[in-house]
C-alpha cells in the first residue's frame, strides 16, 4: 500500500507489511474516514490469512479489527508521547465492548499480535508504567495474540476455549511457533500437542516435556 498521509493508516500498513513501526511526535485524532478505510484494509488482510487456515465459516469482524488497530497505534505512540496523556489513556486505549468469539479473536489478532513487543518496549523504559497493565488486560482477553508473552491465564477453561477445530489448530501452531513452554505444559494443551506431533515430536519440539498424571 502507498502512503496515505494518515499516521494511523500508514502505521498499520507499515507494521503489517514490514513489521516495523513509525513513531510520530504528536497524537492525532483518528477520523471516521480513516476507521472505515482501516476496516476495509483489515477485511482484505483477514481474507488473505483465512485462505491459509481454510475455513469458510469465519469472516472479519471489522469493528473489532479497527478497535485493535487503534489500541496498537495509540499504545505505540504513547511509548514516545507521555506528556499530559495520563488522563486520556482510557480514551486512547478503550476497553473491548464487543462479543468475544473466534471471528473477533482472529480479527483483533491482525494488530494485537504485535502488542507484546510494544509492552516489552514500554517495560524496558519504565517497568511500573501504568499503561502496561492496561495492555496486559487486553492481551489476557485476546490471549491468542499474547502467546509467547507471560500472561495470567489461570481462569481460562481450555476445553471450552479450544473446542473449535480451526481455532484450536491455529492456537497450537502459535504455541509451537513461539515455543511457549508455559502454555505447552498445561495438561490439556500438552496432550493435544503430543497428539498432533505423533511420532515426529522430536522433529517439531524436542525439548517439550510430555506431561503425564505422574509429573503434573
Amino acid at each position: 500500500m502507498m502512503e496515505t498521509g494518515s499516521p494511523f493508516l500508514d502505521t498499520i500498513f507499515l507494521l503489517r507489511k514490514e513489521e516495523c513501526i513509525t513513531l510520530f511526535s504528536d497524537l492525532q485524532e483518528i477520523s471516521t474516514k480513516e476507521e472505515i478505510e482501516a476496516g476495509d484494509y483489515f477485511e482484505t488482510e483477514f481474507e488473505k490469512e483465512r485462505l491459509e487456515f481454510l475455513s469458510d465459516q469465519l469472516s472479519c469482524h471489522k469493528e473489532t479489527a479497527v478497535w485493535a488497530g487503534k489500541v496498537l497505534y495509540h499504545s505505540a505512540q504513547l511509548y514516545l508521547i507521555r506528556e499530559n496523556t495520563e488522563k486520556n489513556i482510557e480514551k486512547l486505549i478503550p476497553k473491548f465492548k464487543g462479543t468475544r468469539n473466534i471471528s473477533s479473536i482472529l480479527s483483533a489478532d491482525l494488530s494485537l499480535r504485535f502488542l507484546p513487543q510494544v509492552i516489552a518496549a514500554l517495560n524496558a523504559v519504565d517497568p511500573v508504567d501504568t499503561l502496561i497493565p492496561v495492555l496486559e488486560d487486553i492481551l489476557t482477553i485476546f490471549h491468542y495474540s499474547g502467546v509467547g508473552y507471560d500472561l495470567d491465564l489461570k481462569n481460562v477453561d481450555w476445553k471450552e476455549e479450544l473446542k473449535d477445530n480451526t481455532y484450536r489448530k491455529l492456537y497450537l501452531e502459535r504455541i509451537v511457533e513461539k515455543k511457549d513452554y508455559k502454555l505447552a505444559e498445561i495438561p490439556l494443551i500438552n496432550k493435544l500437542l503430543v497428539a498432533e506431533f505423533g511420532m515426529h515430536k522430536d522433529a517439531f519440539w524436542r525439548e517439550l516435556k510430555i506431561i503425564t498424571e505422574e509429573n503434573q
